[in-house]
């Protein structure tokens, strides 16, 4: 009889990746093309011939300042959120507020983590504006004119830096809650044993096992406020030069735009959050193995 001759093994995709596929297809369609898309057009002219003069041109102009004002507000707005975040997230997490609290807390950082774009500069202008509800109410009440008294004009560096808090603070207590969890409370006791006073262990021995998780935060509240576009165009419009406003001017298609010059204006905003991605990613690593 003739050897038995095994046929060639069929490729199957697993039933597992099916409910991948989705998320796969969607990732594809608005993050991946897109994002090629762009990184194409930086290095194209208009008749589609390849150049290096749209990444020359990011020096020229009011563009550096713009991403000069875009990183300052990114940071301000990264150091504030973790600074409050942190505090809020210690205070429910260590159990200086009730428990309670901290379920709709951490539901409502949920929610508000994600709370950008038209609505949020709406609410905004709504509270803070001009003819806002805080503003007028200051004004009957107290006769204080935010801008004239205090100097503070919604439409600004610090205007769109407290905006920029309303996600940036909830984001913070959802990645840093988990961190100040893992702390063990073997390493308090052992602290406490060997004469350690609170201040000491925070200094000695939390702080320096969460400091890769807050390092890594702070780089992903960097990139989270300097790739929020949507936000910052409703809320300022023309009013401050940052690069999502130059960068809508270029590719929107009037007389004096770029749309080119656009995309390279939007490919170093890709290499900026990029950077600061991977930079969170690899921090986080190191203290998710401290916390293990």
């Amino acid at each position: 009889m003739p050897a038995h001759q095994p046929g060639r093994k069929r490729w199957r995709l697993p039933m597992n990746w099916l409910g991948l596929l989705p998320f796969l297809l969607f990732s594809l369609l608005f993050l991946i093309l897109p994002t090629m898309h762009i990184v194409i057009g930086a290095f194209q002219t208009r008749d589609g011939s390849f150049t290096l003069q749209n990444i020359r041109d990011l020096n020229t102009g009011t563009i550096p300042s713009s991403y000069w004002i875009s990183i300052k507000i990114s940071f301000a707005s990264a150091v504030l959120g973790c600074l409050i975040g942190f505090g809020m997230a210690a205070a429910v997490t260590f159990g200086a507020v009730p428990k309670w609290i901290r379920a709709p807390l951490l539901t409502f950082s949920g929610v508000a983590s994600n709370f950008a774009g038209v609505p949020l500069a709406f609410a905004f202008l709504a509270t803070l504006g001009p003819a806002g509800l805080v503003t007028l109410w200051l004004r009957s009440e107290f006769g204080i004119v935010l801008q004239r008294d205090l100097g503070f004009n919604l439409l600004s560096f610090w205007g769109l830096t407290i905006t920029y808090l309303f996600f940036q603070i909830p984001l913070m207590i959802l990645i840093i809650a988990p961190a100040l969890e893992g702390l063990k409370r073997e390493w308090r006791e052992a602290a406490s044993i060997l004469g350690a006073s609170g201040f000491q262990y925070w200094r000695m021995v939390a702080f320096p096992i969460l400091f890769p998780s807050l390092l890594g935060t702070l780089a992903l509240l960097f990139a989270n406020a300097f790739g929020a576009v949507a936000t910052a165009i409703a809320l300022t419009g023309s009013a401050l030069n940052i690069v999502p406003i130059q960068l809508y001017a270029q590719i929107r298609g009037d007389v004096l735009g770029n749309p080119h010059l656009g995309y390279a204006m939007a490919f170093g905003m890709i290499v900026v959050t990029a950077a600061a991605n991977v930079l969170y990613i690899w921090l986080r690593a190191r203290s998710e193995r401290w916390l293990k």
